[in-house]
């Protein structure tokens, strides 16, 4: 149903797709993934920061997912469900760091 899409659609998906994983953890979790640059037309790079949050942006690796790969397994469930479990706990983990960064030492 979904499977296939030019490579602006299929950034569009994902981005959509991460955010609502994401923020099921936390609302202040945003999700970007980049698509540009190098990326352009190969790759997308997802990241996640804590909005509002005192600390700089994540400095860890982006989560690398390849144009082709996205597109054609966005409609395979058991991928979708291993793709939002790992940004679920990408969020989780975001938002203990940033919870354990606010407190007052």
């Amino acid at each position: 149903m979904f499977s296939g899409g030019d490579y602006a659609e299929v950034a569009r998906w994902l981005q959509n797709f991460v955010t609502s994983h994401a923020k099921r953890e936390n609302p202040h979790v945003e999700a970007l993934v980049d698509a540009e640059g190098p990326r352009e037309g190969q790759s997308y790079g997802v990241r996640l920061e804590l909005r509002h949050s005192l600390n700089p942006p994540s400095d860890r690796a982006p989560l690398e997912l390849t144009f082709a790969e996205v597109a054609a397994t966005r409609d395979d469930q058991h991928w979708c469900q291993t793709l939002a479990a790992r940004v679920r706990e990408s969020a989780r983990e975001l938002s203990a760091a940033g919870a354990s960064s606010a407190r007052p030492a």
